[in-house]
């Protein structure tokens, strides 16, 4: 496994193996990012012990992780609709840059 991008290809080809591609199933991909994001979500909450009943629950670690997940399972998402994930996510990093560029550029008010 050369890098993560590589991987989301052979997750989605065991995906679509298993499952097909069907719309349904490219919709539960996609919902399967926000699944993942409300993990990240519970993560943060058990490591700051928001909930008093439970305490701290997990750590950072656990919160990075999850994180992880997530950005799998958005490039599953992407690789699924039939895009490229490597070239979509660069293009979203060129866009950033862009951004950041610019108000680097721009005198402070």
């Amino acid at each position: 496994m050369s890098d993560v991008f590589d991987l989301a290809a052979l997750v989605t080809a065991r995906l679509d193996a298993v499952n097909g591609r069907s719309r349904e199933e490219i919709g539960l991909r996609i919902l399967k990012v926000t699944e993942e994001a409300g993990e990240v979500a519970s993560a943060w909450i058990g490591t700051v012990g928001q909930n008093p009943r439970k305490g701290v629950t997990h750590t950072t670690d656990d919160v990075a992780a999850e994180l992880a997940d997530v950005v799998l399972t958005a490039l599953v998402a992407i690789t699924s609709l039939g895009h490229d994930p490597r070239h979509v996510v660069t293009t979203c990093i060129d866009k950033a840059t862009a951004r950041l560029d610019t108000h680097r550029t721009q005198p402070p008010e």
